[in-house]
């Protein structure tokens, strides 16, 4: 039973990492990429250490791997947030495709090119229709 688990888990977590890869590649901007590989990346690192829990039936193997799991779910998406956030205002630019920046108007942006702050054009409202 214990084998098939391993099996199993092991497979979704590689696959998980594997999408995260693909997701790099296919994602057209930072923002999305960033959020594909942080998702797909933490469940499959977590699939992968709930397998080595499973192999290694010690307790402190279980107990470190947990406690990896938790630390991981905890701070990825965190750390994720917070280099979304500064990727913004250092003025990454956002994906030509994209309908809604709900964040234009509440801080103020670097352009890209010259790296000087621009206006800020709304004031904190939001775009009509939302």
């Amino acid at each position: 039973m214990t084998d098939l688990l391993t099996a199993i888990f092991s497979t979704i977590g590689a696959l998980a990492i594997l999408f995260a890869s693909i997701g790099i590649l296919r994602m057209p901007d930072f923002y999305l990429r960033l959020s594909v590989t942080v998702k797909a990346s933490t469940l499959g690192v977590g699939l992968l250490l709930i397998c080595a829990a499973f192999t290694f039936s010690d307790v402190s193997v279980t107990t470190k791997a947990m406690a990896i799991i938790f630390f991981l779910i905890l701070t990825a998406p965190v750390a994720a947030h917070m280099i979304g956030k500064t990727a913004y205002h250092t003025g990454v630019s956002i994906w030509k495709g994209t309908i809604i920046d709900e964040l234009s108007g509440f801080y103020e942006k670097k352009d890209p090119e010259s790296g000087e702050k621009t206006e800020v054009e709304q004031q904190g409202k939001r775009p009509e229709g939302t």
